[in-house]
């Protein structure tokens, strides 16, 4: 009894890119590519492309244009009205959710990904 093809779900946002991988991947044994809205056992993501579940929150954002413009956590907090404590938090969801080691980092995935421009 032969296994059941893996289920492949393409999220690239490019078309021509996405056709072109679906043509690629279409004549490979025991793979499907997955119809829009089937769940798949796995997903081809476009590098760059952000990630829906690791979207900024609104105050994610406000911290990130901050960060981009150098603040420090002390200055975001006296901009944002918060505590050092809670800038300190959110500076470091942004650095998690843009899988940023730094600063600088989370600026330039940021730009590249197109959710902040300078």
């Amino acid at each position: 009894m032969s296994e059941p093809p893996l289920v492949v779900a393409l999220r690239i946002a490019d078309p021509a890119l996405a056709e072109r991988l679906g043509a690629l991947l279409s004549d490979v044994p025991g793979l499907r590519l997955a119809v829009p809205g089937e769940p798949a056992d796995a997903a081809l993501v476009a590098a760059g492309a952000p990630d829906p579940d690791a979207a900024l929150t609104a105050r994610e954002a406000e911290v990130l244009a901050l960060v981009a413009e150098g603040a420090s956590n002390k200055l975001i907090a006296r901009r944002l009205g918060i505590s050092v404590h809670t800038a300190k938090f959110h500076v470091g969801a942004v650095l998690e959710k843009l899988d940023a080691a730094s600063r600088a980092d989370a600026v330039a995935q940021a730009v590249r990904m197109g959710v902040l421009s300078l």
